[in-house]
């Protein structure tokens, strides 16, 4: 048996994952801990690294490895390779400043034009801005710039040499200096002032990076959201919603997207095709917060949800908590509306709340059609999907059918995946046996959509925005 091994490098955490190559069984797996902070030293995920893959029980019998991670984190090398200065993540929002700027300067259309995306506080190139701005010293000492998990990768590779820095289309979109023919060395000047630093070399899907001392061969990793695709066997038309502490829609697509609203990231994916993708702010945490507010567990919520009628008689609940992003209202806070004798009832609050959920992540979808991307079903994965009445409501909020795979590791997954499809020296993936998967359907129920956009309008006329 030849095995291979996914390395997922994620905010919190390193997790990895030991697989068949030839069916995807799982053999062993094994994790730990990243430092707390949006502002790290690289050599802490080298170490969580190694402990992980201890914990999976080492790399005997492994042929090939691949590194999936969150996306758009700035690390700066010395000539000499060392690390400049901790590495920024992709929630440090030190550079809101940056992002404004770089988009003031070039305006938000040519900026999606040329990358598929508005940069953001997440953006690498908004940090190349900051650290241009903030820190001169450490930006004139950085000879190169790559992201997490083309570190990991080249780290894996033991030469040392910059010329050896390689990443993936998925990673390489969500810099702001890469778009549809490479780098923008123009972008990436008018980022840190200058464009003579290395980058890594952008591999094409399936391409090797090369290998360990040890002879392992490596591939060429991936962005968190492309790995989890790849993990998932999404393919063109799927949609991936993924509910954590923000709402992630993603679709494997076959044409770019150039969204100067900004709402709309156009990254591409780790297969060849392209992974728009859409965030919404609030997500898991409305069904946290309902919960609270009724005094009851998730279960119970649930079970609540499900016994109201669909629309909960005229009750929404526009669950901008936290402020949103889809809709850009950062000022924005949550509203109940529709509350009548025959809606106050514990069974409506839930209701609404699981719809309301699920009509903002509805108008990320909409962004997605809007923009020509091709949407037939629904992954449904992450903390929130755990809950039956979201699962069960979803279909008829989205007007799709909605998988729910079994819970797992769908990015180190992902990343296990592009390594046995590297070792194989294949055209396309491998084919591995899908998770166990529930499907849901349920015909469309237009009024509850209908009904949320006009609270979420009214909300938004009140507060003037």
């Amino acid at each position: 048996m030849t095995l291979v091994a996914g390395v997922d490098s994620s905010t919190q955490s390193c997790t990895v994952v030991i697989r068949d190559a030839a069916t995807g069984a799982l053999v062993r797996e094994g994790g730990a801990k990243h430092p707390v902070g949006t502002e790290v030293d690289p050599a802490a995920w080298w170490s969580a690294l190694q402990e992980a893959l201890a914990r999976a029980g080492g790399l005997d019998g492994v042929g090939a490895i691949a590194v999936a991670g969150q996306q758009h984190g700035m690390v700066c090398l010395s000539e000499s390779g060392d690390v400049v200065r901790p590495a920024l993540l992709w929630n440090d929002t030190r550079s809101a400043d940056a992002a404004r700027d770089l988009v003031d300067e070039l305006g938000a259309r040519a900026w999606a034009d040329a990358t598929g995306s508005v940069p953001v506080a997440s953006i690498t190139a908004t940090k190349l801005r900051w650290l241009a701005t903030h820190e001169p010293g450490h930006a004139a000492a950085t000879a190169a710039v790559c992201l997490p998990h083309d570190w990991l990768t080249w780290k894996l590779r033991g030469t040392g040499a910059l010329d050896d820095l390689v990443t993936d289309r998925s990673d390489a979109s969500g810099t702001g200096y890469w778009g549809p023919d490479g780098y923008r060395l123009d972008l990436l000047e008018r980022a840190l002032g200058r464009s003579d630093v290395r980058l890594p070399r952008v591999l094409g899907p399936g391409e090797s990076a090369g290998r360990t001392p040890d002879g392992l061969v490596v591939g060429p990793g991936a962005g968190d959201n492309a790995g989890a695709a790849l993990g998932l066997g999404a393919q063109v038309g799927d949609v991936v919603v993924s509910l954590g502490t923000s709402g992630v829609v993603s679709a494997v697509s076959p044409v770019p997207t150039a969204d100067a609203t900004g709402i709309i990231a156009g990254f591409a994916s780790a297969t060849g095709e392209h992974l728009p993708l859409v965030c919404t702010l609030n997500a898991a945490r409305v069904l946290d917060a309902a919960g609270t507010l009724l005094g009851v567990d998730h279960a119970e919520l649930s079970r609540l949800a499900l016994s109201a009628p669909a629309g909960s008689d005229g009750l929404v609940l526009v669950p901008y908590l936290e402020g949103e992003r889809t809709p850009n209202r950062p000022d924005s806070t949550g509203a109940l509306h529709g509350l009548t004798l025959g809606s106050s009832t514990p069974a409506h609050l839930a209701r609404a709340s699981v719809e309301g959920l699920l009509c903002g992540l509805a108008d990320a979808l909409d962004a997605l059609v809007e923009a020509g991307v091709p949407v037939d079903r629904v992954f449904l994965v992450g903390g929130g999907a755990r809950s039956d009445a979201v699962a069960r409501i979803a279909p008829a909020v989205f007007g799709r059918p909605v998988l729910r795979p079994t819970p797992g590791e769908y990015v180190a997954d992902g990343a296990a995946r592009q390594a046995a499809w590297v070792l194989a020296g294949s055209a396309a993936p491998p084919v591995w046996e899908a998770a166990d998967t529930e499907s849901f359907d349920a015909d469309p129920v237009p009024s509850v959509r209908a009904r949320y956009a006009q609270a979420r309008d009214l909300t938004v006329a009140k507060i003037g925005v």
